[in-house]
């Protein structure tokens, strides 16, 4: 009766889904454990052995924590709008809709045949209307509310309109700072249009002009990771920075609550430091620099206000409105080709190529107000428009950037200015043994932090600007160009754009002939007809990025099917928020700060009782690919062997893993691989033709990737569920191998002979001995302290000991199996129930409750002392704890096994160390 891991899998597959096994309700009755795997995008590749790292482990989590008497939603999606389904449409034709659910289809078939316990009946999908009603119906609540300063939370715009007409908005603390003061009377005088125009600046999703990056080829803007070298990702194209109107999402109005709320969360600690990194906050003073000769005021932002006397020049954004303002006719073509340079690069280029140094001259100079000094005014791409004002002063004493800056462009570099007069170079203008600033003039002698303090105080007194708190932290660009996204619930009027009515949502995509843009340069939904509201207004042409879908569904997971509300109250209050997520670390600003705030937001407005979405968050590692490489002879078509490969010119070529085994190469499937090695030649060593192999990104170019269906189809799903679980820690980057593959499925097999007599299944119901319970209950303690800990590598070892221990004392016994059958589940589900069900239990293993490890029986009650004969250990004699020397004297000396080394010889001492050794000392 051997293990047959294709029935027993497809069966028991098949019984999960048509008992509905993993379905999950809301239970009050039990407590609730929230389980969630960042959602996959379906790519028409289908998952290699890397993907489901991530899913085994959270699947392990799971049944764990169903097994230890929680209701536990574990869900599972598809994030199913994006570029390359577009991209992919575009180039045959075919609507994207059709290759989205063929892929989706292959990823459920895969996922499936690894036996996750995902409740399916939860599925969401990003692209259908049913789930992204929710995403515009949440744009519209954006667009409804503005983010209040004082309370620090979103209200409704039409209370702050009742504000606007009672006493204007002298008194409103919002999170936008450019609108002009009116009056209650200026507000009533303005005519619709200009009072929409004036609420664009207050809304949470807002439409305003900003930088962006775009892809002519593609036609579409582009997010930071979605570009390398100043070339798209999806298909290399170029691309640049231009200025457009795009929607928004003022993200940056909850930077202090994303920085705070990062305190109360279980993630690991260099997982906050990037969120807040990326948050940035930085506490200084805005302060206004007079432009000579002109009216402009150059308001610049700055942490470090005391070193404002050794500002030596300014420096703008490229994006900045300054330039335009400040570039003096003599510099105009200058600065234009340099803008020209900027274009073609990106944000995430600027601030890491640290090392380029580039900018231009405006031709213009500022005033220094502490100085009265003129200043020369500069552009370089190492200053972002978003950040402050997008004009900064430069110290290059105190800044490596400035002063790399000041180098290239023979710049002053001045550490210190006393009362308006260059100190001498040779004197530092800060002690950095003492932490305080030296011949500063007004701050001489002061501690920084004091300095910092007393110039911005002293910039208010001035009224030459003010103390302010500053984010990195940008606002989200949430506008696409494209096709395949969910359109916005966007009309226009008079040019302003109003919001469909709730009740006509979901807004669906309509039909195009074409995926590409229109030949005016409009979005693909230029080409829709009729693609206007029931009063004949135009609809929004762009659709929402693919984060709109993916910021919101672990709160649809709670209640799916609900036509009413995003989340009931009911489904909400319960299920409240995820307790473990698992994820990849890319995702660690960009989604998870889109996450938080979306959750924030709706927090704010009572529709989620969480302020938090994700309580517990581990980001689990890469698996690598290990690639193999055969050496051809330079200018022929033969291959030689690795270990002879010293003695010829070769070049090394990746070939396809799943043609070698154990590094060794199939000649004749080689030869079959590909055309141009159909007449191949081997030079072999010992009559086999060892490949080369390195650890590299798995990756279809490299010819590393190993399908999961394949492992499973050799070996079966629990064999590949324990062994990307034993390949290494959870949140380790390690090499798939798969020659160590059979012995974890050799493991199983043995796992599996415990349960038999013979060829029959059979145990004992006899009562277990001690050393098979110290082995059972060991063991338990050890697998429970690993899930606790996701130390799920560790756990596939103590499985092997034991079952090494207990086949060695052939035990059969169904005290000690049947716990460890319950115990392994989480693993390997497929063959625990498959025991479950030969024990004699009529109902899935799921319904079991994980076993009670007890200590009392892993207190040692004996000792097997090692029994050495002049330091020579000879054999072993265990003995109870109790024992005392003399008795442990006399069994040595009464034990036969020590008959053979004493005979004839006399006992000259024994020496004996408790718990530790027994060392007989003879003639």
């Amino acid at each position: 009766m051997e293990y047959n891991f294709k029935e027993v899998e497809k069966k028991w597959q098949s019984y999960w889904k048509e008992n509905q096994t993993y379905k999950v309700d809301v239970d009050p009755s039990k407590p609730k454990f929230y389980v969630l795997d960042m959602f996959p995008y379906p790519s028409g590749a289908g998952l290699h052995v890397g993907h489901p790292l991530g899913y085994i482990a959270s699947d392990i989590y799971s049944r764990y924590k169903r097994l230890k008497g929680f209701n536990v939603l574990h869900p599972m999606g598809f994030d199913a709008y994006g570029l390359p389904a577009e991209q992919y449409a575009i180039q045959t034709g075919q609507h994207p809709a059709i290759t989205t659910e063929k892929n989706i289809a292959r990823y459920r078939e895969q996922l499936d045949k690894i036996g996750f316990s995902f409740d399916w009946d939860r599925e969401v999908r990003t692209c259908d209307p049913k789930y992204y009603k929710w995403t515009q119906w949440a744009f519209i609540q954006m667009f409804n509310h503005w983010f209040n300063k004082d309370t620090q939370k979103a209200e409704p715009i039409a209370k702050l309109v009742e504000t606007f007409e009672k006493e204007g908005n002298a008194n409103i603390n919002a999170a936008n700072s450019d609108t002009p003061i009116f009056t209650a009377e200026a507000w009533k005088a303005m005519d619709i249009r200009e009072q929409q125009r004036v609420l664009l600046n207050y809304r949470i999703a807002y439409l305003a002009d900003t930088m962006v990056n775009w892809c002519p080829q593609l036609g579409t803007v582009l997010a930071n990771d979605e570009v390398k070298e100043g070339l798209s990702v999806r298909g290399g194209f170029p691309v640049v920075q231009k200025n457009m109107r795009q929607w928004s999402l003022r993200v940056s109005a909850y930077a202090q609550r994303l920085l705070d709320g990062l305190n109360h969360l279980e993630w690991s600690d260099s997982l906050k430091d990037i969120q807040r990194n990326w948050i940035g906050r930085s506490q200084g003073a805005d302060v206004i620099f007079d432009v000579k000769d002109s009216d402009i005021q150059l308001k610049i932002f700055t942490t470090r206000p005391d070193t404002i006397y050794g500002v030596s020049f300014m420096v703008l954004a490229p994006e900045s409105d300054y330039v335009r303002q400040l570039t003096t006719p003599d510099q105009e073509k200058a600065v234009a080709e340099y803008l020209d340079y900027v274009a073609k690069r990106t944000e995430r280029e600027r601030q890491s190529e640290i090392k380029t140094v580039t900018g231009v001259f405006t031709g213009s100079y500022a005033m220094n107000p502490f100085t009265n000094e003129a200043i020369p005014v500069w552009i370089s791409e190492y200053v972002l428009a978003g950040y402050g004002t997008g004009a900064i002063m430069a110290v290059p004493a105190h800044d490596s950037r400035d002063y790399a800056f000041a180098r290239k462009f023979n710049l002053p570099v001045i550490p210190v200015i006393d009362n308006g007069q260059p100190i001498d170079l040779s004197k530092s203008s800060y002690d950095a043994k003492e932490g305080k600033m030296i011949n500063s003039g007004l701050i001489d002698g002061m501690e920084v932090k004091e300095a910092i303090a007393f110039i911005a105080e002293e910039v208010e007194k001035r009224g030459i600007g003010k103390s302010k708190i500053n984010y990195r932290l940008r606002d989200a660009i949430f506008s696409r160009q494209r096709y395949w996204g969910e359109p916005f619930p966007v009309y226009y009027k008079d040019s302003m754009p109003y919001m469909i009515d709730e009740a006509e949502l979901p807004l669906e995509l309509p039909e195009i002939d074409k995926y590409l843009p229109t030949e005016n340069g409009e979005p693909p939904l230029g080409r829709a007809k009729n693609w206007t509201t029931k009063e004949g207004y135009p609809i929004e042409l762009n659709t929402m990025p693919g984060f709109a879908g993916s910021s919101a569904y672990y709160l649809r997971y709670m209640d799916p099917h609900n036509d009413k509300a995003l989340v009931s109250h009911e489904a909400d209050a319960y299920w409240r928020n995820v307790d473990l997520y698992l994820g990849g670390a890319e995702h660690a600003t960009g989604h998870l700060i889109y996450s938080r705030f979306w959750n924030m937001f709706l927090y704010d407005l009572g529709v989620v009782c969480e302020p938090e979405p994700f309580k517990k968050l581990i980001n689990q590692g890469m698996i690598q690919g290990r690639s193999n490489f055969v050496y051809r002879i330079v200018g022929t078509n033969t291959y030689v062997s690795a270990g002879l490969k010293s003695q010829y010119e070769t070049t090394e070529i990746h070939v396809d893993v799943n043609i070698v085994k154990n590094d060794i190469l199939d000649t004749e499937a080689f030869r079959k691989w590909m055309p141009d090695y159909a007449d191949a030649e081997f030079i072999l060593e010992d009559g086999k033709y060892i490949c080369g192999w390195a650890v590299e990104k798995m990756s279809k170019s490299m010819f590393n990737v190993v399908n999961p269906d394949d492992i499973i189809e050799q070996f079966g799903a629990d064999t590949l569920r324990l062994y990307e679980m034993f390949l290494g820690p959870l949140e380790a980057h390690k090499p798939w191998d798969t020659q160590g593959i059979d012995g974890v499925y050799k493991f199983l097999r043995k796992f599996w002979r415990l349960f038999l007599n013979g060829e029959e299944f059979s145990v004992s119901d006899e009562v277990p001995t001690k050393e098979e319970l110290k082995v059972l209950h060991k063991t338990l303690k050890k697998i429970e302290f690993d899930i606790e800990n996701f130390s799920f590598n560790t756990s596939i070892p103590a499985f092997m000991i034991c079952t090494n221990e207990l086949a060695a004392l052939k035990c059969n016994k169904r005290a000690i199996l049947e716990p460890l059958v319950v115990a392994i589940a989480p693993y390997a589900p497929h063959i625990a129930e498959e025991l479950w069900h030969l024990l004699g239990h009529a109902e899935s293993v799921t319904g079991a409750t994980f076993p009670q490890w007890e200590e009392k029986y892993l207190v040692e009650d004996s000792f097997e002392y090692p029994v050495s004969f002049n330091g020579k250990v000879r054999f072993k004699l265990n003995m109870p704890l109790t024992a005392t020397q003399a008795e442990i004297e006399a069994a040595v000396k009464a034990s036969p096994e020590a008959g053979k080394w004493l005979e004839g010889k006399e006992i000259r001492k024994m020496i004996i160390v408790p718990k530790k050794i027994v060392n007989v000392v003879i003639a």
